[in-house]
């Protein structure tokens, strides 16, 4: 019992071996960000195939949608953890319960904002992206039932952020390996057993996601050796609000922006047709998985960073950057060779349609040099944001993403036009993903070893 109750305490990463430190914070939080995965796995695999194709791509095409309107979630989370780590680091008990506090009532906000905002614009997206007549309907209720429960998403999401920036990353992974089982029985009932198609599968996500944020939020509850949820932390502090916003406004643009762009690229991917779309969901479902140790080891070196910048141990910061992207490119260097080696399986998981098994498969190929470089991103972009520097990461996605694979995505397509591809050739979408991660990568490790992060301290 001694020994399991250790796993659960918050880990101080501002002592002891660098490396061993973000591996051990980084497994647990692997474990759960694949186990966060399996939602929308899960939810593509039972309507593939028990519902059909279409009812794929439409699950597939409402993601960017939902990922552009849950933007304010992103922000608050980021600039919440932030703070957490550095707060925790610096042993800053009053300032913590209060960034705690007014995290909580910022993220019930911004849910309300969510809920209706995003009820009324789900269906004019879906029409202006041009998303074919056979699935938008289906699109459009899938996406309001995840719009109208999204406060289980918004506060699993910022108070799993919290409970890292703590140092305990075990908890949230047992809440999301909890919720990720009961999502998985509610899929199987709701679409298998009671024939609800697209709707059973966003609801059972919805109800999970409860559950899992309830679970965190007991879990801080009793947390209070090392802060004090009180009603009077609640309160928004025009300090703590606006540094939240303050540190979490680029990482939300950027996610508002990134959104866009796979918006944009959403409408040159369906003007292929439902073949296509089908396909790049299914790319997109096992890219999740491929993207996992390099989203878990970003996240690690976040809170790395944020203690140690807090405790004012700048060498132990540099000397974990290190040793945190070099294991984060061997992890992703093997992932990414077993998924082309067992690229057919993977794809036919989804599907049992022999062509779609084959494109999925072809386009995947395209990719995989470029998670090798993600890792690079990820983890540096990681220990930027974990001293404070949330604008130069902001920066570089853009500009990777604007002033690359947009162009180089539509750019292809036009002058591949050709009697037997007449909107071009449909590799167009991932070559320019490829060459953003790659040129992303060379132009973090830049403007990391420039140093000015360093300056950012909270």
């Amino acid at each position: 019992m001694g020994l399991l109750k250790k796993f659960f305490e918050p880990v101080d990463m501002t002592e002891g071996s660098p490396w061993q430190k973000i591996v051990l914070f980084t497994v647990p939080m692997l474990v759960g960000n694949i186990a966060q995965q399996l939602y929308n796995t899960v939810d593509s695999v039972v309507v593939g195939n028990y519902v059909g194709d279409n009812a794929l791509a439409a699950v597939g095409s409402a993601g960017p949608i939902l990922n552009l309107l849950i933007v304010l979630f992103v922000g608050i989370s980021v600039g919440a953890g932030i703070m957490v780590s550095q707060y925790f680091g610096a042993r800053e008990r009053e300032e913590l319960s209060g960034t705690i506090g007014n995290c909580i009532t910022l993220t019930a906000f911004a849910t309300v904002f969510v809920m209706v905002v995003a009820s009324l614009v789900a269906r004019p997206l879906l029409e202006l992206l041009n998303t074919p007549e056979s699935i938008i309907d289906w699109c459009h209720t899938y996406l309001l039932i995840l719009f109208i429960g999204s406060g289980g998403l918004a506060f699993y999401n910022i108070l799993s952020g919290v409970l890292r920036g703590l140092g305990d990353s075990m908890s949230a992974l047992v809440y999301l390996l909890v919720s990720t089982v009961v999502n998985i029985i509610l899929d199987l009932l709701f679409v298998a057993k009671m024939n609800m198609g697209v709707n059973g599968v966003a609801l059972a996500t919805v109800i999970a996601q409860m559950i899992s944020a309830l679970l965190c939020l007991l879990r801080l509850m009793r947390l209070n050796e090392l802060f004090d949820l009180k009603a009077c932390y609640l309160k928004l502090q025009r300090k703590h609000t606006m540094k939240i916003i303050q540190l979490g406004l680029p990482s939300g643009i950027t996610q508002a922006i990134l959104s866009m762009a796979m918006i944009v690229v959403q409408s040159l991917t369906n003007s292929f047709g439902e073949m296509f779309i089908a396909a790049n969901v299914i790319i997109m479902r096992v890219d999740g998985f491929a993207m996992m140790p390099n989203f878990s080891f970003g996240t690690a070196m976040t809170t790395y960073a944020g203690q140690n910048v807090g405790a004012k141990a700048y060498d132990r910061v540099i000397r974990g950057a290190k040793q945190g992207t070099a294991i984060a490119m061997a992890v992703s260097t093997v992932l990414t060779g077993l998924i082309l080696i067992f690229g057919k399986t993977l794809m036919g998981i989804f599907t049992k349609t022999p062509e779609l098994v084959v494109l999925s498969r072809n386009m995947m190929g395209i990719l995989a040099a470029g998670y090798i470089a993600m890792a690079v991103t990820q983890s540096l972009s990681g220990v930027m944001r974990g001293a404070g520097d949330t604008m130069t990461p902001m920066w570089i996605s853009i500009a990777t993403t604007i002033l690359l694979r947009v162009p180089i995505a539509y750019g292809i397509a036009f002058i591949t036009r050709s009697p037997e591809f007449p909107g071009g050739r449909q590799e167009c979408i991932f070559i320019s993903l490829l060459v953003s991660w790659v040129l992303g990568a060379l132009i973090t490790l830049f403007f990391y070893r420039r140093g000015k992060w360093k300056e950012k301290a909270v």
